[in-house]
């Protein structure tokens, strides 16, 4: 007897549980973003996010994929509102996001207990925080070591080009200072032979 009450009272726990949960869910489809404790918070974005998931449009693409996953979903929700509410305003919304659709932000301990207070919102709504964020490009891993040796590749080539640019001059200017001295000597031996001559003439 007494271990079927056990049984019975942990059936009631995680009832309760999913029921909170639920509510919780429901609420944050429609208002977009709630204020509870951390720990629920975490919970909720653990119970969230597979339904967010599933209500997205590339996993709807045919009328029985579409018809099973709402099925779902309203199974955990129970609130056919807050099922098209997901599967409408938020799918479109969060359609082209891989995961992470919503965003804890801690706000303190709350004055009466001390608890742990957050904000859980669903990322894709937040116009303030999204404003001045461009939209990033879809890219491949496959092409970014290819652009990225081209990219050193390119400036390794522009800087040899400009040593062998700067080194040119500085040739020519020791060509054009060597020249002149090589001449000094000549002329010094030149007039080294007229005086010699006009010597000899003199004697």
């Amino acid at each position: 007897m007494r271990h079927g009450k056990k049984i019975n009272h942990l059936g009631r726990k995680t009832a309760h549980r999913s029921a909170m949960l639920a509510n919780m869910a429901c609420s944050l489809i429609e208002h977009k973003r709630i204020n509870t404790t951390v720990a629920k918070a975490k919970a909720l974005k653990q119970f969230i996010e597979p339904l967010i998931t599933k209500s997205k449009a590339e996993n709807n693409q045919s009328l029985e994929k579409g018809t099973h996953n709402r099925r779902i979903v309203f199974r955990n929700l129970r609130d056919k509102y807050a099922v098209s509410e997901l599967f409408s305003t938020v799918a479109e919304k969060v359609g082209d996001r891989p995961g992470g659709y919503t965003r804890i932000i801690k706000l303190g301990n709350r004055l009466g207990d001390n608890a742990d207070m957050a904000m859980i919102e669903l990322v894709d709504f937040n116009e303030i925080y999204n404003a001045g964020k461009p939209k990033k490009k879809k890219s491949t891993r496959r092409g970014r070591s290819s652009k990225k040796a081209e990219a050193t590749a390119a400036p390794a080539a522009e800087s040899v080009e400009e040593v062998e640019v700067a080194e040119a001059p500085k040739a020519e200017k020791e060509t054009k200072t060597e020249e002149p001295k090589a001449e000094a000597p000549k002329k010094e031996k030149a007039k080294d032979a007229e005086e010699t001559k006009t010597d000899d003439s003199k004697e």
